[in-house]
């Protein structure tokens, strides 16, 4: 029958050793840095995150517009793509009109089942490209929420593989220092070499 006596470490003992003592200050701060350091880690990078892909979002926001658009041509024989929210497109040849520059068209990605006729809205950069629509609110706060969630875990799988490191080390100053005191007591036990 095993017996455990719960903070053996921190007690005054004949048969605790410097690396039990190192080893019970080494788990507590691990406890401290998984608690408090991880979730700070995961904040500190989760609002860095968000800074950033708003800044980019702003950015496609300049420089993309919207049009409003008329498909003209069937979809073409490429691949449809999944969008983000899980769609697929597929590219068509859409028509609008714009004042002072009249009636364009180009191939822009389309909703999938978009009919010739149907109105649908395509994004364009400056120079004229269809490209993806800015990024929403809603792809800003999932890519700050994973980038946290990375970070955070990342810091507790470093501060774990540290503890591990420090316990392998413990545990083998512990049997040195054992086997040193052993060679010492040993041979008042056997009575060998008397």
């Amino acid at each position: 029958m095993r017996t455990r006596v719960r903070g053996w470490r921190w007690r005054r003992s004949p048969l605790r050793r410097r690396s039990d003592v190192v080893e019970a200050w080494t788990v507590l701060v691990v406890a401290v840095l998984i608690l408090v350091g991880a979730p700070l880690a995961g904040a500190a990078a989760a609002w860095w995150a968000h800074g950033e892909a708003r800044s980019v979002a702003a950015e496609q926001r300049a420089e993309r517009h919207r049009v409003r658009a008329e498909v003209v041509g069937a979809r073409d024989d490429s691949p449809p793509s999944a969008q983000a929210d899980g769609r697929h497109t597929y590219r068509a040849t859409v028509r609008w009109s714009e004042p002072g520059k009249g009636t364009r068209t180009a191939t822009a990605p389309v909703p999938g089942g978009t009919r010739p006729g149907e109105a649908v809205d395509v994004w364009f950069d400056s120079r004229g490209r269809s490209v993806a629509p800015p990024v929403d609110g809603t792809a800003i706060w999932q890519h700050t929420l994973t980038i946290g969630t990375c970070a955070a875990g990342g810091s507790v799988l470093v501060v774990l593989l540290g503890h591990s490191v420090v316990r392998r080390i413990a545990l083998r100053r512990r049997l040195a220092e054992w086997e040193r005191e052993w060679a010492r007591t040993e041979p008042e036990w056997t009575h060998r070499g008397a």
